[in-house]
């Protein structure tokens, strides 16, 4: 008895008893994913969604803006003294006296405006400069602790011990002051108190990675410790430290202003910074109340700009506040 198998089809087979019809989508191809963002990109979404980072973020463009076109804002230098003929020892020109000089004179017949903006400048490369020094010194000492481990962090660790154990502000007079007056030598001195901080940060950071998933997968595949840290472990710890980078220009600016007030600044008594124009201020407080008032709140605002800034950063870097 023989039997007669339907033809090798489709249609027979797909229209056979038992066998369901396929669907209008059969046969096309599937939908793309969707990629999930970044967490930086995911970061910065959730800062231009708050208003403290966008205040912090107009605080620190201005400041940066001013500090940059310096030469094209400023009317005179930022040691010059274009009033020395209007000053006189019971009267200094405040702001409208004269119409060439916008918020008035100092003790010294410079230009106040023109100080303000060329102080800006100053203040803005020691704290990058001190900030660079003290991350970089910083990220050097937490890699070598948090990557080896063993005695080699705990050497480390003990001798960050020994830095944070002084406050910020005397460490960098003590250093300032071995060092000597200069620019220099403040920038070395605010960089170095910043180290400790972000030494212990970035070790902290790599510890807690150390027991992720993606760790222990890169070394069940038998991948070499320095690919770990460097590839693998690295970049997943910088994200709070370069977050405490930003809250470290703020101290850095107002550190700055300090050691300038107590005179490690070095340079001209006339010399454009806010800090020393802080010092030379304090004389004339009862004729000249806004010498010190103005680069006061220079010094405030830009602080508290980067403060808002960096604050912002930390919490939408927060995994806890997703």
């Amino acid at each position: 008895m023989s039997m007669t198998l339907p033809p090798s089809g489709g249609s027979d087979i797909a229209g056979a008893p038992g066998v369901p019809e396929p669907g209008p989508g059969a046969g096309a191809p599937p939908a793309p994913t969707r990629r999930g963002n970044s967490v930086w990109r995911d970061a910065f979404t959730r800062l231009r969604r708050n208003p403290a980072a966008i205040a912090g973020a107009v605080i620190v463009a201005v400041f940066l803006l001013v500090a940059a076109f310096a030469p094209l804002i400023a009317p005179f230098g930022g040691n010059d003294l274009p009033g020395r003929k209007e000053i006189i020892p019971t009267h200094i020109p405040g702001p409208g006296e004269f119409e060439q000089y916008l918020l008035g004179l100092d003790r010294f017949g410079g230009d106040v405006f023109s100080k303000l903006v060329w102080g800006a400048r100053a203040s803005l490369v020691i704290g990058v400069v001190s900030t660079a020094f003290g991350l970089v010194g910083g990220m050097v000492l937490g890699l070598l602790a948090g990557g080896f481990g063993g005695w080699v962090d705990n050497v480390i660790m003990r001798f960050v011990d020994i830095l944070l154990s002084v406050p910020n502000l005397l460490l960098a007079v003590s250093i300032a002051a071995v060092l000597g007056q200069g620019q220099y030598a403040v920038m070395i001195a605010i960089g170095v108190s910043a180290v400790p901080i972000f030494a212990r940060l970035l070790r902290s950071s790599m510890l807690q990675q150390k027991g992720a998933d993606y760790i222990l997968a890169a070394q069940t595949l038998g991948l070499s410790r320095r690919t770990i840290t460097m590839s693998h472990l690295l970049p997943n710890s910088v994200g709070p430290v370069i977050v405490q980078a930003t809250l470290t220009l703020a101290t850095a600016v107002i550190d700055a202003a300090a050691l300038s007030f107590l005179g490690l600044g070095g340079g001209l008594p006339q010399t454009a910074e806010w800090g020393r124009m802080l010092t030379y201020a304090q004389a004339e407080l009862g004729i000249a109340p806004q010498l010190a008032f103005l680069p006061g709140a220079c010094i405030a605002i830009t602080a508290l700009g980067f403060t808002l800034l960096g604050e912002s950063l930390r919490e939408s870097l927060d995994p806890k506040s997703r």
